[in-house]
């Protein structure tokens, strides 16, 4: 996940690893050579195009609506379908009072009318005040919540890590957020939730709780799910 930091030097371009203590019970538990931390990209506002967030500080927040509006005045003397005409004149009402226009409801034709425009304000953008930048884990950790970003674990002798997933993923869609190969032969996935883990002191003691559950490929992943994956090759 990339997030442009705009007009905030307190937060330096960079891989920010998400501290997590649920990661520290699970290695623990396999006494795992390495431990990896799931993390987000922190670009500058360079590569705000590439961005999936946008953290910004109060004075940087009309230049954003500014530069949209920008845009679709420009584009609304162009355009000729009167269904696009529309929307542009939609979006222009709302950055004209100041409103991002993420928080506006689209169609999805409306979506890929608009996926090529390459607007600031249709990403989400999270508006920092200075005590939020105190804990700059709490902030991204935040962010990711609600941006709708939840987290799964994996964990064996080798390496315990963390996962970055969207929370309508299913078990086999997450099986492909570590290898192609373990997607395509995917067979079942053992879940211990995050829940049953902290009532226990390790995984083994919460596989002998009976929290251990197999889990088919439509399974929707929870946050804190700690999977392992049965596959073919």
């Amino acid at each position: 996940m990339k997030i442009a930091v705009i007009s905030i030097p307190q937060i330096s371009p960079g891989k920010h690893n998400i501290k997590d203590s649920r990661i520290d019970l699970i290695e623990e538990s396999f006494k795992s050579r390495t431990k990896t931390y799931a993390y987000v990209e922190l670009i500058d506002e360079s590569k705000v195009a590439e961005a999936d967030v946008i953290l910004a500080s109060e004075d940087a927040r009309l230049d954003l609506i500014l530069k949209d509006l920008e845009f679709v005045t420009a584009r609304l003397n162009q355009v000729e379908s009167e269904s696009e005409k529309k929307l542009l004149a939609e979006f222009k009402t709302a950055l004209e009072k100041e409103a991002f226009l993420s928080g506006l409801i689209l169609s999805e034709e409306d979506k890929k009318v608009v996926s090529h425009y390459g607007l600031l304000t249709l990403k989400p953008i999270f508006i920092v005040t200075n005590d939020e930048l105190r804990d700059l884990n709490k902030l991204i950790v935040k962010v990711l919540k609600d941006t709708g970003y939840i987290t799964f674990f994996t964990g064996n002798e080798k390496e315990t890590r963390a996962w970055l997933i969207k929370s309508s993923t299913t078990a086999w869609e997450a099986a492909g957020k570590i290898h192609t190969d373990i997607q395509r032969g995917f067979i079942r996935a053992e879940v211990i939730s995050s829940e049953d883990l902290l009532k226990q002191t390790s995984v083994h003691q919460a596989k002998q709780a009976g929290a251990l559950h197999l889990v088919q490929k439509d399974y929707i992943v929870k946050d804190g799910d700690l999977l392992h994956f049965r596959f073919s090759v």
